[in-house]
């Protein structure tokens, strides 16, 4: 008895010892903390036309390629992306400020129609997110 004990006990640890896997892919680590948390730290904190440019191809990548277990973008994150593509300034900053990679990134891309799409999706993947998400597209998408 107490030799199965002891196995079951020893493959419960084995077990446990394996690589943390996240739900969501948050943008890449760095040194502890995911690109999407460097990112929006520095737009919201010091925002400027590049840190705008750079969350907006974390955003991107995120939804684009999205990893961890469920393999969809993170809660909120399309949200989020649809909401800064559907400010007016927002396409000219990035015209304006986005380096030829991050351009190339989002070529032909028409940020009304994308952030409508985004905030369509957040609904779609997260129907709980409805509350919040229906009264700021009915705000933004009717201008």
């Amino acid at each position: 008895m107490k030799k199965i004990i002891l196995v079951t006990i020893s493959a419960f640890l084995i077990m446990s010892c394996g690589t943390t896997t996240s739900l969501y892919y948050w943008g890449g680590n760095k040194k502890g903390t995911t690109a999407y948390e460097n990112s929006a730290y520095k737009n919201y904190d010091k925002q400027t036309p590049e840190s705008l440019c750079q969350l907006i191809c974390i955003y991107e990548d995120m939804v684009k390629n999205p990893g961890g277990t469920r393999k969809m973008p993170p809660p909120g994150i399309c949200a989020e992306y649809g909401y800064i593509l559907l400010i007016p300034e927002t396409a000219h900053i990035f015209s304006e400020y986005a380096t030829s990679a991050q351009k190339k990134m989002l070529e032909g891309t028409d940020f009304t129609q994308k952030g409508k799409e985004l905030l369509e999706m957040e609904i779609r993947l997260y129907p709980e997110s409805i509350k919040f998400v229906k009264p700021l597209m009915e705000k933004l998408c009717d201008r």
